[in-house]
């Protein structure tokens, strides 16, 4: 029996990439000039916490690191933490994985098997992975900044 090829989906990735863009707005407040955002999230442990970086701006674009941090982190340590790259689009409302560890250039759709060992929908993974993270920072995080 041969299994039918993936299909991308294309309303629902906008979808969860029109959510992403809305949720990061949120933790990324427009105005207060901040190039860097941290938060502690309930249950992450008592030195765990994530940090929104900027890493390029431009007119229509603005392009962030997601990572979740240790103060405690080891560069052998058996188990990464997560850390994305993601570029929002400001004029289209959008925000995309662009690349995560030192994985990039993510296609939406891969052949599987394939040389690379990635996922059907590897992207699509992705970008659900990011909602979720950024839904936790904002449902049970606090922010790790100071506010005047």
């Amino acid at each position: 029996m041969v299994k039918a090829r993936y299909k991308v989906d294309l309303s629902r990735q906008l979808a969860e990439c029109e959510a992403n863009y809305l949720r990061l707005r949120k933790l990324m407040p427009e105005g207060d000039g901040a190039e860097q955002w941290q938060f502690a999230v309930a249950g992450g442990g008592p030195r765990s916490h994530t940090r929104i970086r900027v890493l390029e701006r431009s007119r229509y674009t603005t392009t962030v690191q997601i990572k979740q941090a240790d103060a405690g982190d080891q560069p052998d340590a058996w188990l990464r933490a997560p850390q994305l790259t993601v570029r929002l689009y400001h004029d289209a409302h959008l925000a995309e994985v662009l690349a995560w560890e030192r994985h990039r250039r993510l296609h939406p759709r891969y052949d599987y098997p394939n040389q690379a060992m990635y996922q059907q929908d590897e992207k699509a993974q992705l970008n659900r992975f990011l909602g979720e993270w950024l839904g936790l920072c904002l449902k049970q995080g606090r922010s790790l900044e100071t506010v005047w």
